[in-house]
Formats: C-alpha cells, sequence, structure tokens
C-alpha cells in the first residue's frame, strides 16, 4: 500500500466523524454580529465573491443573502442537503480539497469549521490560492483549554492557541 493508498484510506474512514451542525441560538446571533460589522466597515459587499467554508446549515448564509451578498459555501454530511432545502448554493467538500480556480473568491467566511481540518496549513494555503489579491478572509476558531473542552469534540483535529495559528497563516500567505 502506497502513502497515497493509506492517506486515502485514512481521510474516507474520518468521514464517519463527520456530524450534522445542529441550529443555535447564540452561534447565530453571534454571526449576525460578526456580519454586521463586516458590512458596516466595508470589509464584505454585495459586489463580493464570497464562499463559506464550513456552512454548516447555513446561518451565515443567511445573513449574507439578507445584505444581498451572493455567496456559496462548502460543508460535509447531512448538512449539504438542509442547506439546499433553504435555498443556498452549497457543494459537498473538503475544506483541504477545494475545487474551485485560483483567486475564485474575494472574502471568506470560515466560523468554527477550521478546527475540523486535519490539515490546516494546507487548507490556510487553499484559502490564499482562492482568494483574489487584496481578498478578504474571516475566521474565527476555539480556544484550546476552556471550560468548554473543545480538544474532545470527535472531529475537532485542529484545537490551537493564539500563536500557533498566526505562525500557520504566517506560513500559508
Amino acid at each position: 500500500m502506497t502513502m497515497f493508498d493509506r492517506l486515502s484510506a485514512f481521510l474516507e474512514a474520518r468521514k464517519g466523524d463527520i456530524y450534522p451542525e445542529e441550529s443555535s441560538d447564540l452561534h447565530e446571533q453571534i454571526t449576525t454580529q460578526i456580519v454586521d460589522l463586516l458590512v458596516s466597515k466595508g470589509d464584505l459587499r454585495p459586489d463580493q465573491r464570497v464562499l463559506d467554508v464550513g456552512c454548516g446549515q447555513g446561518p451565515a448564509l443567511a445573513e449574507f443573502k439578507k445584505k444581498g451578498i451572493s455567496a456559496s459555501g462548502i460543508t460535509l454530511g447531512d448538512d449539504v442537503a438542509i442547506c439546499r432545502e433553504k435555498g443556498f448554493d452549497v457543494a459537498e467538500m473538503d475544506m483541504s480539497d477545494l475545487d474551485f480556480d485560483d483567486g475564485s473568491f474575494d472574502f471568506i467566511w470560515c466560523r468554527h469549521a477550521l478546527e475540523h481540518s486535519i490539515f490546516p496549513m494546507f487548507t490556510l494555503s487553499e484559502f490564499n490560492r482562492l482568494l483574489t489579491t487584496g481578498g478578504g478572509l474571516y475566521v474565527e476558531v476555539p480556544a484550546p483549554e476552556t471550560v468548554a473542552q473543545h480538544e474532545s469534540n470527535p472531529n475537532h483535529y485542529s484545537v490551537m492557541g493564539k500563536t500557533m495559528w498566526q505562525h500557520l497563516f504566517a506560513r500559508a500567505g
């Protein structure tokens, strides 16, 4: 078995770790506040091509739509069908293997999804590849070693501290 065969088998086995993201009033309120802030600052505009990475059941996609911003999302598992039923443009795609052309997006939104990446540096490199020059990126990840114990989530593979994330962002471009 080659390294690529082992890697493929490993990634296939991880699909069993995927779970549908349940709606949460708190997450929806936070999403609304952040989108409002980004729009008010001019960081997020209706003329931009936006990608929501790890869109779950689409709370950010709903907020973008309210603001007249056309966005696409990617997620895995049952959430794909849930988003499509809501009328959102969503593809089933892993965030480390983004099937889009270079420079396809002006803004990438990734709220509480990057910690699910088995390959966070590669994923960040993919974000860099997909963004236009000067494009915007919003990433929010859980902090490690808190009372919430995000490290114990069965598919949180990348719960790291601020310094490590800063180094990965710098290396990824």
